[in-house]
């Protein structure tokens, strides 16, 4: 109590000289009045948006694409709440791995026995891959070799995250990215951070991608949906009594959930927002404060005055997270983007053309 009172002090004396107000917080989101969205306007005419991505990329090609995959996606999401959290997670997964280019997705083929979705990061944790392939089969019926896997996999990300949120995170996607020919499990374990990651390897890993300590403050808060391996966390010593930092009431329930040692054939799956599991929203933050998170790289953002601070922001001011939220989200979506000739617009999603 008293670190979160330290905290909350801090918060009133960084609004006191105006960081709030310069940075536009407000308490408003998009959708607001409750519920899901209503559906989309027509696509608006493309407009650049770095990367060499457009906003509206198919209003021209396929009109309907991005419509296509939101409903393919509201469906799963609404049957199953943790398909949501596995497409937010798989934008990640892809981004950070030769770039966002739909990597994450290829199969093991006699050339290539491991690719990305076999590496211990991703297998056998990921989830959603059926939802990107009913999304492709249905673009193909629509519109025949146009729209890309990589691109289907932002918007899938983008709408699972509005689902998730009631509408409070929904935002515009641009698109225009190819597909890449190369998928590689070493290439995985290389960039994908675990979640025994301190601080400042956090850091690192985030700035290699063009990314900042406020975004990894943001991204990170996609740990309010979804559920954990008890792997990911029991050997790293978070349920260590003496040693660890998580509340004791939390780590005293996952000791009675998880083994001590894990297996492949004993590794049972915990919610990883205890509070609000299946919503998306700024839960998680709070959590960080009271120490009821499951990571070493969720503990960890406490540790410096501005990531503290962050997470001070994010839990307390209505409405921030999220906005900041759908920003991070399209940034990280133009990580190494492919376009024009350096990628291809694949048949089928799981294999190379």
């Amino acid at each position: 109590m008293a670190r979160l009172a330290a905290l909350t002090t801090l918060l009133a004396l960084l609004c006191s000289v105006t960081c709030c107000q310069a940075e536009g917080y407000g308490y408003g989101y998009p959708g607001s009045g409750g519920g899901y969205p209503s559906p989309r306007p027509t696509p608006p005419a493309p407009t650049p948006s770095g990367a060499g991505l457009a906003v509206g990329f198919y209003r021209d090609a396929c009109p309907n694409a991005e419509a296509i995959v939101r409903d393919v996606v509201e469906k799963a999401v609404e049957q199953n709440p943790g398909v949501g959290a596995g497409l937010i997670r798989m934008l990640f997964h892809d981004c950070f791995v030769q770039g966002c280019d739909a990597s994450v997705l290829l199969d093991p083929t006699a050339a290539n026995s491991q690719p990305e979705k076999l590496s211990p990061p991703n297998s056998p944790s990921l989830r959603g891959f059926e939802v990107i392939d009913a999304a492709k089969a249905a673009l193909e019926a629509a519109c025949p070799g146009t729209v890309s896997c990589a691109d289907i996999v932002a918007f899938a990300g983008r709408d699972a995250s509005a689902v998730l949120s009631d509408g409070r995170a929904d935002f515009d996607m641009p698109a225009g990215r190819r597909d890449g020919r190369v998928s590689s499990a070493n290439d995985a374990l290389q960039f994908l951070p675990p979640p025994s990651f301190n601080l400042s390897e956090l850091a690192a890993n985030f700035a290699a991608k063009g990314l900042d300590a406020n975004d990894l403050v943001v991204l990170s808060g996609a740990h309010t949906v979804g559920r954990s391996h008890c792997s990911s966390f029991v050997g790293d010593g978070r349920l260590n009594a003496s040693t660890s930092d998580m509340n004791p009431a939390l780590a005293a329930s996952l000791r009675s959930q998880c083994p001590a040692n894990p297996t492949a054939a004993n590794d049972p799956t915990v919610v990883q927002d205890v509070v609000t599991p299946s919503k998306l929203d700024s839960q998680y933050y709070k959590n960080v404060l009271n120490r009821n998170v499951l990571f070493t790289s969720d503990a960890a953002l406490l540790k410096s005055g501005q990531t503290a601070a962050a997470v001070v922001r994010n839990a307390f001011v209505p409405g921030l997270w999220e906005q900041k939220f759908a920003k991070a989200m399209v940034k990280m979506a133009s990580i190494e983007v492919k376009t024009g000739a350096n990628g291809e617009i694949r048949r089928n999603c799981r294999v190379v053309n």
